[in-house]
This record gives C-alpha cells, sequence and structure tokens, in this order.
C-alpha cells in the first residue's frame, strides 16, 4: 500500500485550468481516469488527510503510485479525452457500465450496393443505419416481415445473393413479393436504394407520409374498379398499422428523445435508456455497473451519456435527452452532445406531464433491472457459499453462518416503535421464518432499548422452547436421543423461534450491536455471534472492537450482509406503515363488541359519518340493515362514553372538517398533520 504523499506533486507544479489526470500503480498501470474544470484544486482533494477520504477513494489513492495529468482548453476537450481514455486503458477504479445483454439492432447496410435488411449486434459500422436496440431478435424479425411486404428490400446474405445473381432465379421472398429480387434485375440498383430509404424514413417515425400516400393510391384504385389493386393495397396498409402498433405511442407531440434513468445502492447501480422516436418507444437497453469510486447520480449520468453517445454522431444523437439529475456543470456536457449531434442537444430533467410520466416508467424498470442482477448474482450457489465462507473469516468464526438472523427498529418520531426480525438460510430468505415486535417495554424513540428488548424477547422465546423439548444448553437431551417431532407443533410446523442461528446482525453501528450482545450475555447465551452493519460506509461492527471490520467492495459477504439488512429494513418499514395507517383511520366503532367491518361500513354508508350516528336513536340505528336491536344499543352505549374524536382538518385550507371525523370517511384532505410527507421520510430512515 503505498503513502499518497510518497508522489504527491509540489506545490505550484500543478496547472489551474481544465484537464485530465491519470493514477497509476506501481506497476505503471492506469487505474483511473478523471477530468477537472481546475486539475490544481481536484488534485488537491485526493491528497488530503486518508481519514477524510471517502473509503473507495482511499483504496484508489493509496493502491496508486504516481499521478500525471494532461492541459486542455476547455472543458468539453477534457470529457472528450477522459472518454477516450477511460476507452484505451479500461481504468480498474472508473465506473464502467456493462450491457446485461448484447442487444441487437434493426440494420440496413446502407453502403452496399444493394443494401440489406438484417439483425445485427455488437459495434456499430461505419455507413450502417440502425434502429432500435430491441429486447429480442424475434421483435426484430416479426417487424420486418410487415413491412416488407411495402418496401420489398432485400434480407438475403451475400452468398445466396450471388448464387441467385448467377442462376437467374430468385430465392423465394422474390417469388412471393417480399424482395424486390435485384439480384435478378426486377428493380435497378438506384431503385433498390430508394426502398432502403424509404424503409429506413419509415423506421425513423416518418410514417405518415407513406400511410397517406397508400390510402390515395387504393382510393384512385377503387375509383378505377381495380379491385385486385385496392386490396393489396389495403393489406399493405394494414401491415404497416400492425407494424406501427407494435410500438405504442407514449409522446402525443411526436417527440425524438432518448429517457434515461438510475436506480442505485451502495455497490451497484442500474441505468435504463428508453429511446423514443416519433413519439414511439423505438427501443431500449441497461446496464449495470459497480460503483468502484465515490459517485452520485449526476455522475453516473454523465458517464452514462458518455458510454451512450461518445461513438454516436447526427441523428444517432436526440434532440432531447432527458435525465434524472443533471451533470455538474451541465454546460459542457451538454455542449459536448451538440458536438456530437451536430445541432442543439436539450439535456433536463422532466418536470411535469407525459414527459414525467414516462420517466417513472423508465426508472421502474431500472429499479427492476438492479433487483432482477442481485437476484442472479444471489441465486449462485457458488456464490453463496463464497459469501458465507467469507463472513465466517472476517468475523472469526468457527464455521460458516449457516442461519443468519438480523434485527431492525423502525418508527415515526417515537411514535409506533415496532422491530423485525429476518432469517437466511443458507444465503436464502426464509420468509416462513420472519416475525415482526411492538416494543412495549417502554415509551419513545430509544433505538438502543428497543434493540435490546427485541433480542431478549426473541432469545427468552429460544431458551423457553429448548427447556420445553427437554435439549440441554450443550445440545444434547435428557434421553440421549432426539424424538421425531420436537420442534414441531401439533399440525407439523416448526415452532416459533424454536431455532437459534448461528449469527446474529443488527440494523446500526457499536451502541446496537453492544445492546444486543449485551441482551444474550443476560440470558446466559454465548454461542451466538453478533455484528452490525452501518450504513452510512457499510461497516461491519463487533462487540467490544473500537474499529470497524471493512469488508472489500467486491466481496460477496459484504453483499449479503447487505441483503440480510436492506431486507430487514423493508420489512420493519412496511410493520411501521400499517401500524401508522391503522392508527390513522381507527374510528370509536371499532371498540364495539360483534361490530365486523361489513355492519360498520353500512352504518357510515347510511348516516354519513360518526357523528351523525352519534346522535341518531337507539330505532334509527335499527333502519341499518343487518343491525338488529340488542346490536344498536352496544353501539349507542360505546359511542355515549367514547370521547368525541378530534375535527378533521383540510391541510391545504385549514379548514375545519365538522361533518366528519378521522377515520370513518376521510380521505386525502382530512389525514393528520403529522402524516406529512416530511414526517413519512424521516420514518423510513429510522
Amino acid at each position: 500500500m503505498a503513502d499518497p504523499s510518497s508522489y504527491r506533486p509540489k506545490p505550484g507544479e500543478i496547472p489551474d485550468s481544465p484537464g485530465v489526470y491519470k493514477f497509476r500503480d506501481e506497476h505503471h498501470r492506469v487505474i483511473y481516469v478523471g477530468k477537472a474544470k481546475s486539475l490544481r484544486q481536484r488534485l488537491a482533494s485526493y491528497f488530503q488527510d486518508l481519514a477524510g477520504l471517502h473509503p473507495r477513494t482511499r483504496t484508489m489513492v493509496t493502491t496508486a503510485a504516481s499521478v500525471e495529468w494532461t492541459v486542455v482548453s476547455t472543458e468539453v476537450e477534457a470529457l472528450q479525452l477522459e472518454y477516450s481514455w477511460i476507452k484505451e486503458y479500461d481504468p480498474r477504479f472508473n465506473v464502467k457500465y456493462r450491457d446485461d445483454k448484447s442487444y441487437p439492432y434493426l440494420a440496413v447496410t446502407m453502403n452496399e450496393d444493394f443494401p440489406r435488411v438484417q439483425v445485427m449486434r455488437g459495434h456499430k459500422r461505419k455507413g450502417v443505419r440502425y434502429f432500435g436496440p430491441y429486447g429480442h431478435a424475434w421483435a426484430i424479425r416479426d417487424t420486418v416481415d410487415l413491412l416488407l411486404r411495402v418496401f420489398p428490400v432485400r434480407t438475403c446474405s451475400a452468398g445466396v445473393f450471388k448464387n441467385a445473381a448467377r442462376t437467374g432465379r430468385p430465392c423465394l421472398l422474390g417469388y412471393i413479393g417480399k424482395c424486390s429480387a435485384p439480384c435478378v434485375e426486377r428493380v435497378s440498383a438506384e431503385e433498390h436504394r430508394e426502398l432502403a430509404e424509404e424503409f429506413c424514413d419509415f423506421m425513423a417515425g416518418r410514417t405518415g407520409t407513406y400511410i397517406r400516400r397508400l390510402e390515395r393510391q387504393m382510393t384512385d384504385a377503387a375509383e378505377e374498379m381495380e379491385y385486385e389493386k385496392a386490396a393489396r393495397l389495403r393489406d399493405d396498409i394494414g401491415a404497416l398499422k400492425k407494424a406501427m402498433e407494435k410500438n405504442a405511442v407514449v409522446l402525443a407531440d411526436a417527440t425524438d428523445a432518448d429517457l434515461m434513468a438510475v436506480a442505485e445502492d451502495e455497490l451497484e447501480a442500474a441505468v435504463q435508456i428508453f429511446h423514443v422516436r416519433g413519439g414511439r418507444v423505438r427501443g431500449q437497453r441497461g446496464w449495470v455497473t459497480d460503483k468502484v469510486e465515490a459517485v452520485t447520480t449526476a455522475d453516473l449520468v454523465e458517464h452514462a451519456l458518455q458510454q451512450l453517445y461518445g461513438e454516436e454522431t447526427g441523428d444517432s444523437v436526440p434532440k432531447e435527452v432527458l435525465v434524472p439529475a443533471l451533470p455538474d456543470p451541465v454546460e459542457p456536457v451538454q455542449e459536448w452532445l451538440t458536438g456530437r449531434r451536430g445541432s442543439i442537444v436539450s439535456l433536463r430533467i422532466p418536470q411535469r406531464g407525459d414527459k414525467k410520466s414516462l420517466m417513472e416508467t423508465v426508472q421502474r424498470n431500472a429499479q427492476q433491472s438492479l433487483a432482477l442482477h442481485k437476484t442472479k448474482r444471489a441465486s449462485d450457489l457458488t456464490t453463496r457459499s463464497r459469501a458465507l465462507e467469507e463472513i465466517a473469516e472476517a468475523l472469526d468464526l468457527d464455521s460458516a453462518p449457516l442461519r443468519i438472523e438480523c434485527y431492525d427498529i423502525s418508527h415515526l418520531q417515537g411514535d409506533d416503535v415496532v422491530a423485525s426480525m429476518v432469517v437466511f438460510e443458507d444465503g436464502l430468505q426464509r420468509k416462513s421464518e420472519y416475525r415482526r415486535f411492538q416494543i412495549k417495554g417502554f415509551e419513545g424513540q430509544d433505538d438502543v432499548r428497543s434493540m435490546h428488548e427485541v433480542i431478549t424477547r426473541r432469545f427468552k422465546r429460544y431458551l423457553s422452547e429448548k427447556e420445553r423439548t427437554g435439549e440441554w444448553a450443550d445440545g444434547e437431551l435428557k434421553d440421549g436421543e432426539l424424538r421425531d417431532g420436537e420442534l414441531k407443533d401439533d399440525e407439523g410446523r416448526p415452532k416459533r423461534f424454536a431455532y437459534p442461528p448461528q449469527l446474529v446482525v443488527v440494523d446500526g453501528g457499536q451502541p446496537q450491536v453492544a445492546a444486543a450482545k449485551k441482551a444474550l450475555d443476560e440470558l446466559g447465551i454465548d454461542d451466538i455471534a453478533v455484528c452490525g452493519l452501518a450504513k452510512r460506509l457499510e461497516e461491519v461492527w463487533l462487540p467490544d472492537d473500537g474499529d470497524p471490520v471493512v469488508l472489500p467492495r467486491t466481496s460477496e459477504g459484504l453483499y449479503l450482509l447487505q441483503r440480510v439488512r436492506d431486507e430487514a429494513h423493508r420489512f420493519a418499514i412496511t410493520y411501521q406503515r400499517t401500524k401508522r395507517a391503522k392508527r390513522f383511520r381507527a374510528s370509536p366503532l371499532d371498540d364495539v363488541a360483534g361490530l365486523g367491518e361489513t355492519r360498520k361500513q353500512a352504518l357510515i354508508k347510511h348516516f354519513g359519518s360518526v357523528k351523525k350516528l352519534r346522535s341518531a336513536t337507539i330505532d334509527q340505528i335499527c333502519e341499518v340493515p343487518g343491525i338488529g336491536r340488542k346490536t344498536a344499543e352496544t353501539i349507542a352505549v360505546a359511542l355515549a362514553q367514547a370521547a368525541p374524536a378530534v375535527p378533521a382538518v383540510n391541510t391545504a385550507t385549514g379548514e375545519i372538517m365538522e361533518d366528519e371525523e378521522p377515520g370513518t370517511t376521510a380521505g386525502p384532505s382530512q389525514e393528520p398533520v403529522s402524516a406529512g410527507t416530511s414526517d413519512e421520510r424521516r420514518g423510513q430512515e429510522t
């Protein structure tokens, strides 16, 4: 590990101008490339106290052995040079997006004498028109099959074309009218190229011209009583419309734009791009990357734009690029895109309307892509085994923790305090073993005391089950043998809390870990390991250790611990929201014994509100279908004893809703003030 001070440039050596810099390791390999508006300020930030650097940046500067830079005149030149060097050197610490698949394109080889329509993958070739990318090659073939009725462009390979020219006999497509057969000179090279141009225009979104032209021709043919020709044109129009329907209209103003969304966690990020041409989604692609450096969403967007348009020119760069966050500064990137296209490119965040709605769809696709990537990674047996071994080695365990339990605390500013317990066995979720807790020992917000209470309650139950089955602390049974079904209930299901974990993980740092360890010590349990995962820097904390265990960024063990922690957080938040929503919907009718949800709804529908129901007589209550006199008397007594609820308030206007009560017919405008979005965010982060 190198000391950054050993290769730090001398004061005054670094110019205060735009440029690109490279960090090299001891073997002179480039490990990181970056750009800066001011090289002096940016490079100085790498040579500060190591404790103040982000862990990933700290790893990079201690791996490096030298730094060098190149001065450029503008930030746009810096952007271009950075992209070129990343492509050339493939630095290990730079964000590198990788396709989750090799996307197929619909390509038209306009660089040939007789252009050919085909499916292409891989790098783009000069002189070839590309459309897409598509999710599947069969989607391209379906579209082409429909369009060949109207634009009979060549689709055969060079060998088939030459053989047909030699024999003077076209292929089957030539006989059935889906190829103009330039191989046997049914059309000239110029006429065939014109067909290919029209095919490209249609695929580029200029569809209305051809539809209207065919409709005029069909009408003229019908008027001249050429009904066979009119029928053929009718079928051609139907084929074109069917091909258009495969790409739904998403933007009414026939916009040409690319929409980009990013989903990310601490270690990885997924990018999804929708290519919209003529208001229709013409293609989609996605990337996944490891976050090997400390990057923001804006940084991820900038890197994605470089990869997406670094090799593109002309119309391949759309007039408008919509992103979730703008690079800082945005002007050089926008100027670079404008240079690639040859005309002005708008780079912005959609704020409202159809474009914002479509961006939300792209965002959902990005989130699903990231989740699918993680699921595939988690489902691999070898990877799971390696993750468990890494955890055992990092935490100095005797064996791999085949059962891991994780606990998290959730609340909303001290209200509705709950906890979750999730279980992973052999690296996979065991949802049937999940449990949730209400904190009962005290009121208010105290995550440490809450964690102590939850661990105590869970392992008291474990000890109780252990005693009931006759199992001693050393793992032996009183009668010397294990009887079948001892750890199952009367219905054959595993008893709750019957199995101990090898590792307890808590969501939090040293205080939460100490609380969990103290609870186990008080119960006399000393054979269960405890650790905590702190979210801010993904550090693993152990009891009685002043310094955390820092697992490598690429560690499968850290990835598994993250999944366990995130699942516990999700489960706790879901339960906390459910409790909060139930409390907000509470009604005095809930306390009436024997009154179910159906009859409560019937009462509210009949009277309109609890306030009007409270003022009704017993005879009036009996008029409600399903309500007898005895039940009506019970309802009247319960409502008389219950204190009137606080009037609901319209949070938009401040108006007191006197005729209704919260929890009965209140809509979104009548929610309590404490349910606002800022409070909800704090509840999610707790």
